[in-house]
């Protein structure tokens, strides 16, 4: 047998454990999922057809303006939270790195850190200046 005959038997069987993996995932989420259904106890209510079954009624209309408070703080941690996505492998790879990668994650996170207070300074994240669901009036109401 050759080497490159060895080489894609090994590849080939490298597989096996994720195959088993996903086989056995597969077989235990169908069988809670048939558990469910033949176990459990269904109970139909009038509040089950309501279209949020949150314990309150629904007000207003779902297409009601947000506050663009709602969007930007969205934003805002999206954006901070793949800060911590730079983090991970800088830290695994800081001694090969060395003091340069030491200086330039530096640099890095003082630009956030001057991004957040400028955030901060402007009032992004100040909640109590409208409210989260703040209502646009209409023009001729008061």
């Amino acid at each position: 047998m050759s080497a490159l005959a060895a080489a894609d038997r090994f590849a080939a069987g490298s597989y096996l454990p994720v195959a088993i993996l996903i086989l056995v995932a597969l077989l235990l989420s169908g069988a809670m999922v048939a558990a469910s259904r033949y176990v459990g106890r269904r109970v139909n209510s009038p509040g089950k057809q309501t279209p949020y079954e949150s314990g309150m009624e629904p007000k207003g209309d779902a297409r009601d303006r947000f506050s663009v408070k709602f969007y930007l703080v969205a934003i805002l941690f999206i954006l901070f939270d793949i800060e911590v996505v730079f983090l991970y492998p800088w830290a695994v790879r800081l001694k090969a790195l060395g003091r340069f990668g030491l200086i330039e994650m530096g640099i890095f996170l003082l630009i956030l850190l001057v991004g957040y207070l400028y955030i901060r300074g402007t009032g992004a994240l100040d909640w109590d200046r409208g409210g989260l669901y703040e209502r646009r009036q209409p023009d001729g109401d008061a």
